[in-house]
């Protein structure tokens, strides 16, 4: 417990809030954030994963106000994050060029993946008590 909020509270916000950056995170760091050349903008692909993942993010927020009633989107976020890392580090092993993914998006969705997961664990084990 962080004060009156949850670490999964605080989890949830931080990391809808970063999915909400995945614009900004590109024109930052490119080779870890991005598959293509060019601005962001530059690619319809790039901007439908922009726009899914600013949905998830502003889904994620307001899910942070309350948790345990929003299990199935956080199950969702965690399982796609696995499944999103996994396919992102095989493409980016088989390319060179894309060696950057190993040490940018790829890390991050596990790491997404992996305090969710403990998270609800540790949720499930005290609701259960």
């Amino acid at each position: 417990m962080l004060g009156k909020y949850s670490y999964m509270q605080v989890a949830l916000f931080v990391f809808g809030a970063i999915f909400c950056l995945v614009y900004p995170l590109a024109l930052v760091w490119p080779a870890g954030w991005m598959w293509h050349e060019g601005a962001p903008y530059d690619s319809q692909y790039y901007m439908m994963i922009v726009g899914v993942y600013a949905t998830l993010g502003i889904f994620l927020i307001r899910a942070a106000a309350n948790p345990a009633a929003h299990g199935s989107l956080i199950q969702f976020t965690i399982w796609s994050s696995v499944v999103h890392a996994v396919i992102m580090a095989i493409q980016a092993m088989g390319n060179p060029m894309h060696g950057g993914h190993l040490l940018g998006d790829v890390p991050a969705l596990l790491l997404v993946a992996v305090v969710l997961g403990v998270l609800s664990r540790s949720g499930e084990a005290k609701a259960a008590a």
